[in-house]
């Protein structure tokens, strides 16, 4: 059983449907997400396989790129007014089953409205939507699969069989199997401006913070250690 189905129209935004599968598989497993040229074998009876997979998916996500709705049905209409469109019928499927729809919108693409859609998908518009940019593309899928996790139980347990942390839990010391050492320099979050400290634990040592003029860190007198490491200063620009 998929428990997530990637839905997508061929020539508008493939790739990203691609890239979606990727990421959320890494997470989930590859056996719980579905993406039909991927997971169709030879042979097989396509129509039939495409809606049982539908049937079976606990979330359908809709990938919508700029080409989506665009114009190439009979007499000018968008391939969304054909009911034998593929995109159309995957989406109805999850709609009349009650799976969760989430609409990732693609780039710029604008939300839907329901005057785009033909009645039998027209609730599609009014699902919440999760937007993917290609220059944001893994914050936004990981943002997706933490969305995944805490909405449906089962994703949750495959997330963990597969050892995903959700990117908002609380880092564990240790985790990173270096003594924990990665794990607390990654959970400073907040900024020392113009100042002087420590990291404690096995980070130990004095940091500086946006020095302004000299800064000194060691043992002795500051001026003794720029004589030492620059030579003295000539009479002329020696400080009185």
């Amino acid at each position: 059983m998929h428990l997530i189905f990637v839905n997508y129209r061929t020539n508008d935004e493939e790739a990203t449907a691609k890239l979606v599968d990727r990421e959320l598989s890494r997470v989930f497993g590859n056996e719980n997400v579905f993406r039909a040229s991927k997971s169709i074998g030879p042979g097989s009876c396509f129509p039939q396989e495409l809606l049982a997979a539908v049937r079976r998916s606990s979330v359908l996500l809709a990938v919508i790129g700029p080409r989506w709705l665009e114009v190439g049905g009979s007499g000018g209409q968008s391939l969304l007014e054909d009911k034998e469109d593929w995109t159309r019928r995957e989406i109805s499927e999850a709609l009349e089953t009650g799976a969760v729809v989430i609409p990732l919108l693609v780039g710029g693409v604008k939300r839907l409205r329901h005057e785009d859609l033909p009645a039998e998908i027209g609730g599609l518009a009014d699902c919440q939507y999760r937007r993917i940019n290609h220059r944001n593309a893994g914050a936004d899928l990981m943002g997706l699969a933490d969305d995944l996790v805490k909405l449906l139980p089962e994703l949750a347990a495959a997330a963990r069989s597969n050892g995903y942390q959700s990117a908002s839990a609380p880092l564990e010391e240790g985790a990173d199997g270096a003594g924990g050492a990665g794990v607390r320099a990654r959970g400073i979050k907040h900024r020392q401006r113009g100042g002087i400290g420590n990291l404690n634990g096995d980070l130990s040592g004095t940091f500086v913070s946006e020095p302004q003029g000299p800064v000194h860190t060691g043992s002795g007198h500051l001026y003794q250690a720029r004589e030492k490491y620059l030579g003295r200063a000539s009479p002329a620009t020696e400080a009185p």
